[in-house]
């Protein structure tokens, strides 16, 4: 089995005593997001591989070497402020942890998520080209591959009220032209219509994950991705980070009220077992 950790939340930033924990005690427990009574246990023992999707990735540095399964490693950074990603950390910081952990990890099991490009008339596609290429520069050596993808609008978008327009053809194609032109590949996650880069890799393929584990997965069904099969232990509406363009955090009086119920000791990430939970055990 893969774990995700995690395309619901941020769980290096704001949860890695837990995630350690968990590690350590044996097992985690993840709340199905659409049916709250139904709990899937993973056991730490049938866990081949971790992914590791965070916007900050320093309490990694203390903490990667606990784990003995492969890892690979994917951080988002963007070319946004404040006005888009109000708690990111300093990115400068986050691209020096990135050189840190690419050296323990090696290079090519980590990613960094360029992602999602938002575009409006002030962070335009020349403005993209030129954060992306910035970028490279000073990752080059240190990761596998970009990916990338554009803003998609989900309901965390429209209540943002964001600024912005899906690209139009020359847009797409000077962004795809200028992308690609960098020494580092680059990959589009989740695109059909605006592909840039390989169009035959994805995040995390069957073939990486063979090779890392020795073991063939499925592709993940949940997702029109490509990706191997993987289980997701994070939360929705459970980071802090306030991004704009966010997915995974649709209601923002949750959010806080979630952080809160967070108790680094239970096995759920947010909240503890109740009595009438369903626990079902999850081997793949």
């Amino acid at each position: 089995m893969i774990i995700n950790a995690s395309g619901r939340t941020d769980v290096v930033a704001y949860y890695m005593d837990w995630f350690v924990n968990r590690w350590n005690e044996g097992y985690f427990d993840v709340r199905n997001p659409f049916n709250p009574k139904l709990v899937s246990r993973i056991y730490v023992s049938d866990i081949d591989m971790i992914v590791f999707c965070a916007k900050n990735p320093l309490p990694l540095l203390d903490t990667i070497h606990q784990f003995s399964v492969p890892i690979q490693l994917q951080v988002t950074i963007t070319g946004y402020f404040e006005d888009i990603e109000p708690n990111v950390p300093d990115k400068k910081q986050v691209i020096e942890c990135i050189k840190k952990l690419s050296t323990y990890l090696g290079k090519e099991n980590v990613c960094v998520r360029y992602d999602p490009i938002l575009l409006n008339s002030k962070y335009d596609a020349d403005y993209h080209i030129r954060a992306f290429n910035k970028l490279c520069t000073m990752l080059k050596g240190y990761v596998s591959k970009m990916i990338v993808s554009f803003v998609d609008d989900y309901k965390n978008v429209r209540d943002n009220h964001l600024d912005y327009h899906e690209p139009s053809n020359e847009e797409y194609l000077k962004l795809k032209e200028a992308f690609e032109k960098n020494d580092i590949k680059v990959v589009s996650c989740m695109e059909n219509k605006y592909q840039i880069g390989d169009e035959t890799d994805c995040c995390v393929s069957i073939k990486y994950a063979f090779e890392r584990t020795g073991k063939l997965f499925k592709e993940w069904k949940a997702r029109d991705c490509h990706c191997v099969e993987m289980a997701d232990i994070g939360a929705y509406n459970s980071c802090l980070h306030g991004c704009k363009y966010c997915y995974a955090n649709f209601d923002s009086k949750q959010i806080s009220k979630n952080h809160m119920l967070h108790d680094p000791k239970s096995s759920l990430l947010i909240g503890q077992l109740s009595l009438d939970d369903q626990i079902k055990i999850r081997r793949k």
